[in-house]
């Protein structure tokens, strides 16, 4: 759970592997990105947003990304305004 939740779910998904960002996986990443992919649908099952949720990842200081390891963030159980921040 992230530590400071933007929403009543605020799960972070992070591969073992350390990958930078999403920006630096290459076609040997494919495995790795479905199974990220997998855990973020499993989170939102898990936390009874199914259906309605976000995924996010930031890429670059620039879009707010302030850890050097690729992660997601899985957000629901709220409404989800566009465009986002």
């Amino acid at each position: 759970r992230d530590v400071n939740p933007q929403a009543p779910t605020h799960v972070l998904v992070i591969p073992k592997e350390h990958i930078p960002s999403l920006e630096a996986l290459g076609d040997q990443h494919g495995d790795l990105l479905a199974s990220l992919v997998a855990a973020a649908n499993e989170v939102a099952r898990e936390d009874g947003v199914a259906g309605g949720f976000r995924v996010v990842t930031n890429i670059g200081r620039a879009a707010g990304q302030s850890v050097d390891h690729l992660h997601l963030h899985v957000l629901g159980g709220r409404s989800m305004s566009w465009p986002p921040g």
